[in-house]
C-alpha cells in the first residue's frame, strides 16, 4: 500500500442531517480523512452511508456541525466557491450517472465540465488537451476500444468504468465513490476496485467509498470506519483491523463509544 500523506483533507465536525420527514440521517459525526488514504466505510443499508457521502459534496446540506475540504467549508460555500470545491472532489454513484444516449468520449469529459464556462460545455466546446486526457483516462480502465460507442450498449461493468475514467479526467483531490461495486459481478467489482486502488496509489488521490462487502474494504482500504444508525461507531487503520471489530458494528457494539 501507498505512504499515507499527512494532513487532513477532510474535516466532518459535529455534523448531524435531519431530512424533512423527520428521519435522523446522521448523528454528532467528527471524522478526519488525511491526504492519501483510502478510506472505506461500512455498516448495514440504511446507516447512514450514502447520507454522509452526499454531504461531503454538498449533495445534502446537513442540519448542523460543518465539513471542511482541504481547509474550506464545503457547508456553507455558495455560488463560485461552491463550484471550484466539487472540482476538487469526483463522486463516483451506484448507478453510474451517465447520459446513456450519449458517447463513451462524452460521459468521461463531463469530469472537465467545473473547468469550462457553461456555454462552452453546453456546446461540446472541449479542448484538445482534456479529449487526451480523456482517452489516456479510457486506457486506464481498458475501455479505449469503446470511445465512440454509445453508453447505453455497454454492461454494467464497463459503463461503472466509463464513470471511474471520468473520475480521473477531472483530477480531483478527493474521489468520492458511493457503493461503486454494489451491482457489479466480483470479477468486476474487483476491476473497479483496483481502478480506485491506482487512482490512490499511483496519482495520490484520497479516496473515500462506501462499500457493502467487508471482504472489499478489508482488502483495499487503508483504513475502514463503521456506521451504525447515524453514528460512527469504529474507527481502525487496517492494520488494527478484526473480524471481531467488524462484526461488532453489525450487532450493536461500537469501539469509539457511542453516547
Amino acid at each position: 500500500m501507498s505512504e499515507v500523506k499527512s494532513g487532513p483533507i477532510i474535516n466532518v465536525k459535529q455534523v448531524s442531517k435531519t431530512f424533512d420527514n423527520g428521519t435522523t440521517g446522521l448523528k454528532n459525526i467528527n471524522l478526519t480523512v488525511n491526504k492519501g488514504e483510502f478510506l472505506v466505510i461500512v455498516g448495514l443499508s440504511g446507516a447512514g452511508k450514502s447520507t454522509l457521502m452526499r454531504s461531503l459534496n454538498h449533495l445534502h446540506q446537513v442540519t448542523s456541525g460543518e465539513i471542511e475540504i482541504d481547509g474550506q467549508s464545503i457547508s456553507s460555500a455558495k455560488g463560485n466557491q461552491l463550484r471550484h470545491l466539487r472540482r476538487e472532489e469526483a463522486m463516483i454513484f451506484q448507478n453510474f450517472n451517465l447520459v446513456k444516449q450519449s458517447t463513451v468520449l462524452r460521459n468521461v469529459l463531463a469530469g472537465r465540465l467545473g473547468y469550462y464556462p457553461t456555454w462552452r460545455s453546453s456546446l461540446g466546446l472541449f479542448k484538445d488537451v482534456d479529449k487526451q486526457r480523456a482517452f489516456k483516462a479510457l486506457d486506464r480502465v481498458g475501455l479505449l476500444d469503446k470511445v465512440y460507442q454509445r453508453v447505453d450498449q455497454l454492461s454494467g461493468g464497463q459503463q461503472q468504468r466509463v464513470a471511474v475514467a471520468r473520475a480521473f479526467v477531472q483530477n480531483p483531490k478527493i474521489v468520492l465513490a458511493d457503493e461503486p461495486t454494489a451491482s457489479l459481478d466480483p470479477k468486476t467489482a474487483h476491476l473497479v476496485m483496483d481502478d480506485l486502488q491506482r487512482m490512490n496509489q499511483e496519482l495520490g488521490k484520497t479516496v473515500v467509498a462506501n462499500l457493502h462487502s467487508v471482504e472489499l474494504a478489508r482488502e483495499y482500504a487503508t483504513r475502514i470506519v463503521g456506521l451504525r444508525a447515524g453514528k460512527l461507531v469504529y474507527d481502525e487503520p487496517i492494520s488494527h483491523v478484526t473480524d471481531e471489530g467488524l462484526a461488532d458494528i453489525y450487532n450493536g457494539q461500537s469501539a469509539v463509544g457511542e453516547k
